[in-house]
């Protein structure tokens, strides 16, 4: 079974960036649409940003838009998160996920398939 891979988190303070990676486990023929959510500690999981399957569509959640910048690399099959000017609210264990059909979506219950997560600790 393919699983999605995230890399990328850690450790930054207020006001850097992190860049955050997601990649099947095995090669797929198959393009998804894709989507970043987080879940930060004690609260539900929550959508962040999500991308279409070309790669010509986005949409943020309201608390990152104009930080984050959410981007595919369908040649080589990786989603990316560009995060910049973090803030501790931002720590979160984030995930990425993907769905079949052309996207993009906000809503979690399009997503099919969910990355174990990778830690954000943004230091204030």
């Amino acid at each position: 079974q393919v699983q999605l891979v995230e890399s990328g988190g850690g450790w930054v303070q207020a006001g850097g960036s992190l860049r955050l990676s997601c990649a099947p486990s095995l090669p797929t023929a198959i393009t998804y649409a894709m989507g970043w959510f987080r879940q930060p500690p004690g609260k539900e999981r929550e959508f962040v940003a999500a991308i279409s399957w070309t790669g010509d569509d986005t949409v943020y959640a309201d608390s990152v838009k104009g930080r984050f910048t959410i981007s595919r690399d369908n040649t080589k099959n990786t989603l990316y998160l560009q995060m910049n000017i973090l803030k501790s609210d931002d720590s979160a264990v984030y995930y990425c996920a993907r769905a079949y059909g052309l996207g993009p979506y906000s809503s979690s219950h399009h997503y099919n398939s969910w990355g174990q997560g990778t830690p954000v600790t943004v230091a204030s």
